[in-house]
């Protein structure tokens, strides 16, 4: 890492004259946390999805940009990382909507995300939302979660018209699995943003990621009203797993409210995973899914933030997330490795930085 950065700072110094723009920027995030897994307790200092990118684009004329971003992760309290991990990609905008390609959030997952005020931290709402979440993952690293970031996807999205745009993308199934599946993954999103109201509408599909001829599929809609300083959130979701064994079916809801008072900012967050159903066998799972009565699980979450400047803030807050009888449900960010009926709960003191 340490020859990495400075030969990429380098590099876009030196490509600055050629560019319209080039921007560094990152993101700084540790939170100092005490936690307990149903009784057992731990102190630790976690990385909160810690980042360093570059981003441009050129005027290429007649109303075209060829645009860019690399983007790694940094890992503040160990000093690991990777220079190209989270949001990659080069594409061409224009008139006619914006094409890219690399390795991206899903529009399914990039929909909802800002509904979260505790994303993403240990209280991400992805403990329920989405089933976990892949930071990075392809068509067979991570074959659970609906809450991703895609490698070797392309990305279509629409110019916005009247606060409407639609957004769509295919993980390209190049992975070649032992047991003769092809997976690949289709995801869209339909986005509305004006004035004081957003609201969007998504789904997802991954193609044989449970064998082959095997599809899952996720569905989710997400709505959020602001007023002054006060925005409310509520983001509803329906996850099918198609297994061996027979379908695996869950449904999710999750509610926020997040209050500005000057440098002040008082976080609420919900979410209610309820007990899988289909035809599969009790005890059948997929990431933190599970079929069978007391298989789900609540996660609540009240935070404060205290704004020391436009780009730094200092943050704390308790955090817990209780499994029925047969849950299997963890923190999807810095896990603790959750046993069936756990309840986990810790509260964090955690810095900021946007640059």
């Amino acid at each position: 890492m340490r020859k990495i950065v400075p030969a990429l700072l380098a590099a876009a110094c030196g490509s600055a004259l050629a560019q319209h723009q080039v921007q560094l920027y990152g993101r700084l995030n540790v939170g100092l946390e005490s936690l307990q897994n149903d009784g057992a307790r731990l102190a630790r200092l976690s990385n909160n999805r810690s980042v360093l990118g570059f981003r441009g684009e050129e005027d290429v004329g007649g109303g075209v940009t060829v645009l860019f971003q690399i983007e790694g992760t940094l890992a503040p309290d160990t000093g690991a990382g990777s220079p190209a991990a989270r949001d990659t990609r080069v594409g061409i905008a224009g008139p006619a909507g914006t094409l890219f390609a690399g390795n991206w959030v899903t529009p399914y997952n990039g929909a909802t995300a800002g509904l979260d005020p505790f994303y993403p931290t240990t209280a991400g709402y992805m403990s329920i939302m989405g089933n976990g979440a892949a930071a990075t993952a392809s068509n067979t690293s991570d074959t659970a979660s609906f809450d991703r970031r895609q490698q070797n996807s392309v990305h279509y999205w629409t110019p916005v018209w009247n606060g409407w745009q639609l957004r769509v993308a295919q993980g390209v199934g190049e992975e070649r699995p032992a047991n003769g599946a092809r997976p690949s993954l289709s995801s869209g999103a339909l986005v509305y943003q004006q004035g004081a109201w957003y609201a969007s509408a998504a789904w997802e599909r991954h193609h044989d990621y449970q064998g082959p001829g095997l599809n899952d599929s996720a569905a989710r809609l997400g709505a959020a009203y602001r007023w002054g300083d006060t925005r409310v959130a509520l983001v509803a979701e329906r996850l099918r797993y198609a297994t061996m064994a027979g379908t695996l079916d869950r449904n999710d809801i999750y509610a926020a409210l997040t209050r500005q008072l000057g440098r002040h900012a008082i976080k609420l967050g919900l979410g209610h995973a309820g007990d899988g159903s289909g035809s599969a066998p009790d005890g059948a799972t997929v990431g933190y899914a599970r079929k069978g009565a007391h298989t789900g699980a609540t996660h609540a979450t009240v935070g404060y933030d205290y704004t020391l400047s436009q780009r730094s803030a200092v943050y704390a807050y308790y955090s817990q997330l209780a499994n029925r009888r047969n849950g299997v449900a963890d923190f999807a960010i810095n896990s603790l490795g959750a046993r069936p009926g756990a309840t986990l709960k810790g509260v964090a003191l955690g810095l900021r930085h946007n640059f």
